[in-house]
């Protein structure tokens, strides 16, 4: 999939929530396509996903068919994303995804979990990470900034500088 396919299909997103054709939450992605896309070269079929409310490209790139993922946003499902066949889940609560990860990759799974500017401010993102460390866990976090902390400014809950806008950092 490349970057054109995603914007594609979140712009076929927008389009169909703005006709009123979804009536749920829809949050979508944008800014960070190419990051993704390299990211996802080395996350092979087996391995776990993990995502947040705003999870439309990480599915897709896990290889979720776009038909698949399109069906289950026009049923209203858009930031709750779950299809198991792919070992692909989300959570909408901020930070909540992290420690069910952290537990799929202490079973030996290899997991990647992905999070937001807000996530990576909250203690279970610290203490994740930390246990994840401490016993070599076959786990990567990846931290998605896209300057906000859901729909509020990061900079001015958390403080400037934390995270630049656009970045990915990957732990």
């Amino acid at each position: 999939m490349t970057a054109e396919d995603l914007i594609a299909f979140e712009r076929d997103i927008l389009d169909w929530f703005e006709r009123g054709e979804i009536r749920a939450p829809v949050h979508l992605h944008g800014g960070n396509e190419q990051q993704l896309i390299d990211i996802f070269r080395e996350v092979q079929p087996d391995d776990w996903v993990f995502s947040t409310h705003r999870s439309h490209y990480h599915c897709l790139l896990k290889g979720v068919p776009p038909e698949l993922v399109k069906a289950e946003i026009l049923q209203g499902n858009s930031i709750s994303l779950q299809f198991p066949e792919y070992h692909f889940y989300t959570s909408a609560i901020v930070g909540g995804i992290l420690p069910i990860a952290l537990g799929v990759a202490m079973g030996g799974q290899r997991v990647w979990c992905f999070g937001g500017d807000m996530a990576s401010h909250t203690g279970i993102f610290n203490e994740c990470l930390r246990y994840a460390a401490g016993h070599d866990l076959p786990i990567r976090f990846v931290v998605e900034s896209n300057g906000l902390s859901v729909e509020t400014p990061t900079d001015k809950v958390w403080g400037e500088g934390y995270l630049k806008e656009g970045s990915l950092a990957r732990v």
